[in-house]
């Protein structure tokens, strides 16, 4: 277990992200090797279904996610990226008029915690690599049930420690030691950098978080496995 005596609440994450946003992208792409893309790749599989959909995605960060799924989505679909940092968001609708979707995606600061919409409103929400950082992950989860319309999916991609010792050695030693002074000299902030690997390790285990997904009153629910236990995605229907 990674040293970090209290994760940060809900302000401090917020200014956190608010103040990588700049390097955010360039950092995320290079550290994770764009091994990222293919995990997206497998999420959009399971939120796109061909016809016109509401797709809402919670903490959309810098829009990478959002701006896959309108680019894959049926005409008349509308994607809503929602996300606690006006400063991550702010990039999102330069780089959906670079890919030509920006008529497709409406955005809004909005708390995962607290969505601003009605029951029932969408046909799936998604959270990719952001769950982790909520301050209260099952009101989170209820919140994405919520605005589900019965029979919609959640799908959420989440970053996990590897169970295999060997990848798990070179997992620490990537995520605790280089990928701290590599993302802290680029973005000037270490604490950010640091934050990344303590908010893995402390994220439940998959059987516990289909638990919470279950409690939060979600069918169905299911998780894979992605690059030796990199990521795990997990869906499930209300």
């Amino acid at each position: 277990m990674i040293p970090f005596r209290r994760m940060p609440q809900k302000k401090k994450v917020q200014e956190m992200f608010d103040n990588i946003a700049p390097t955010y992208d360039r950092l995320n792409h290079v550290l994770s090797m764009n091994i990222d893309k293919s995990w997206r790749r497998h999420a959009l599989r399971e939120i796109v279904d061909g016809t016109p959909q509401r797709i809402l995605d919670v903490a959309c960060g810098t829009g990478d996610s959002t701006i896959s799924i309108a680019k894959a989505a049926a005409a008349g679909t509308e994607v809503v990226g929602a996300d606690i940092s006006e400063g991550m968001m702010a990039l999102v609708q330069g780089k959906a008029e670079k890919a030509g979707v920006d008529g497709r995606i409406r955005l809004q600061v909005a708390d995962g915690e607290a969505l601003p919409y009605g029951e029932g409103t969408f046909d799936r929400v998604t959270c990719a690599f952001g769950i982790r950082n909520f301050e209260h992950k099952e009101k989170g989860l209820e919140e994405f049930r919520r605005v589900l319309k019965s029979g919609g999916k959640a799908v959420i991609l989440e970053l996990s420690v590897p169970q295999n010792r060997l990848v798990r050695w070179a997992y620490d030693l990537y995520f605790t030691r280089l990928l701290p002074r590599i993302g802290g000299a680029v973005s000037g902030d270490k604490a950010a950098y640091r934050y990344l690997p303590a908010s893995v390790h402390q994220f439940p285990a998959p059987q516990a978080f289909c638990r919470m997904m279950e409690e939060a009153g979600f069918r169905e629910v299911r998780f894979r496995t992605f690059t030796f236990g990199l990521c795990r995605m997990f869906t499930g229907t209300r």
